[in-house]
């Protein structure tokens, strides 16, 4: 069914060289978005990386504990980012309440931000999605440091 609705259909339609071009673009832009999604969401400087403990070959972290430190959100307060990004810029509230619809996610940003200030928990947020790019080409930037290469 998939192959018929995006590759059969369209070219019946548009034909092969107008497919490709559409199917080529939309793949390449899709893969871009989401890659910028997931290494804004993730590979920035103030999240965690933890490794299990040595013995127990578990991470020492409770579940939700372990979802702050390794996730952080950016671009909260952009109507445009949250629509462009489908609500994945809140990643924190996407990994605590992954079958909990987007558009809620706003809501429980909320009371998540005022639950980890009351327990002194680390939310890592970015404001815009400058500052998150900013923190993703620093912490690579930090990997690339010799003085890190084991």
């Amino acid at each position: 069914m998939h192959i018929v609705i995006f590759v059969v259909i369209p070219v019946i339609m548009v034909g092969w060289s107008a497919w490709a071009i559409g199917f080529v673009s939309y793949g390449l832009f899709a893969g871009f978005v989401l890659s910028i999604v997931f290494q804004l969401a993730h590979t920035v400087e103030h999240t965690h990386f933890p490794v299990p403990n040595a013995e127990t070959n578990k991470i020492d972290d409770e579940w939700a504990i372990h979802q702050l430190k390794t996730t952080a959100n950016f671009a909260t307060k952009n109507r445009l980012a949250c629509w462009f990004m489908g609500g994945l810029n809140f990643q924190v509230e996407h990994h605590l309440f992954p079958k909990i619809s987007h558009i809620h996610y706003p809501r429980i940003n909320k009371i998540i931000t005022a639950t980890c200030k009351e327990f002194n928990v680390q939310y890592i947020e970015y404001k815009k999605v400058k500052d998150a790019v900013i923190s993703h080409v620093s912490y690579l930037k930090q990997l690339s440091s010799p003085a890190l290469a084991h």
